[in-house]
């Protein structure tokens, strides 16, 4: 299988490179628009596996459809957000050449949206999965996992608060600033009901990592997890910064949006960009997602499941690059017949995801509330 990752020299993409490179019998082509930064990655892995290669490629550019089609791949994994606002051209193109098209998108339309081209990639006999990252991709691989355990699942909060000292990309930085201070639609007692971008602060606090605060973000979760799950009457996501400063100040920014002394943060981005970066000696390398599920066990009990990922030594940026690593593994053992267009739900299951995880420093907990839930 030759495997094309867009995008394959930065944060999420060179951790999908470095980690498919093990694999025997792949060709990974690194990809990008500076293929200088490229080769520079494909010559720091040690003892590939796998054939590598790198190419030159703007998904922007008018010839990009040739570019792709040059390249000959098997399985496009598209990195390079961010995805709000962007068009489908990159799965389109994927489809024309009979290739496999995985992204990490976390723009709550985009992935949503993607089941229009589902009869297109059927046709082709290909796969289109949107989210193959720790949101929908992760997340909905947890709930799935455990959604046995009830009889009525009805709530569920999930946070992710990084370390400060894990490094951080831009294409997420924008994906932030976009829908700080804005509304969007969130499941809510049954009801949907309007939050704003990085507001709502709550206290967390895991054992070994210590107090987050986190505020709510608008993700694909929003939508697809209440189509997959129609009991649910509550879901809710927020993410949260370590250093206090930084958070605090964003959400100090959201209410200069929501009142709309200023349009957006993302005039903005680059200077904060510049000054998180010029922060990220303080803190910690160690961050955690967490997944609390509420509802009635098969006994008709409340029933409440804290599922934690601890992610220490600044192994955090591989969760939300697992999720396409699984599937091209998958794919390449043709463990995925059929094709089509759809979210990433329901393609792996999270002891498949856990797995892709071993040698990383993490760590996983479950912890089960059946009285007081």
């Amino acid at each position: 299988m030759r495997i094309l990752v867009l995008g394959g020299y930065g944060l999420f993409g060179s951790r999908i490179s470095r980690t498919l490179a093990r694999d025997a019998g792949l060709t990974v082509i690194v990809a990008g628009r500076d293929r200088a930064r490229a080769e520079r990655l494909v010559t720091s892995i040690d003892a590939p596996q796998a054939r590598l290669e790198t190419a030159e490629i703007d998904t922007a550019a008018p010839d990009f459809g040739a570019r792709l089609a040059a390249l000959r791949p098997d399985l496009v994994i598209d990195t390079a957000g961010p995805f709000q606002g962007r068009d489908y051209r990159v799965a389109e193109a994927a489809l024309n050449v009979g290739a496999h098209c995985v992204d990490l998108a976390d723009g709550r339309a985009f992935v949503g949206g993607i089941g229009t081209l589902d009869e297109r990639a059927r046709a082709a006999g290909c796969w289109v999965v949107s989210g193959a990252s720790s949101v929908p991709g992760l997340h909905a691989a947890v709930i799935a996992a455990h959604q046995h355990r009830f009889s009525r699942l009805e709530h569920i909060e999930t946070a992710i608060a990084p370390g400060n000292r894990t490094p951080r990309g831009w294409a997420t930085t924008l994906s932030i600033l976009g829908y700080v201070g804005h509304p969007f639609r969130i499941l809510r007692d049954g009801v949907w009901r309007t939050a704003y971008g990085w507001q709502s602060l709550r206290r967390l606090k895991v054992d070994g990592v210590g107090a987050r605060w986190a505020a709510r973000c608008e993700v694909p979760d929003l939508d697809v997890l209440p189509a997959r799950y129609p009991d649910l009457r509550t879901l809710d996501f927020r993410a949260g910064l370590e250093l206090r400063r930084m958070h605090f100040g964003l959400w100090l920014a959201s209410w200069a949006v929501r009142a709309r002394l200023l349009r957006s943060m993302l005039p903005f981005a680059k200077p904060l960009f510049a000054m998180s970066e010029f922060w990220q000696d303080i803190g910690s390398d160690t961050g955690f997602m967490q997944v609390s599920m509420h509802g009635a066990g098969r006994d008709g009990a409340p029933l409440r499941l804290d599922w934690t990922l601890v992610a220490r030594a600044g192994d955090g940026p591989q969760i939300p690059a697992t999720a396409a690593i699984v599937l091209a593994r998958k794919l390449a053992r043709g463990e995925l017949p059929g094709g089509g267009a759809r979210p990433c739900l329901d393609l792996f299951t999270l002891e498949e995801f856990m797995a892709a995880l071993e040698g990383f420093a993490m760590t996983a907990t479950l912890r089960e509330t059946t009285r007081g839930a």
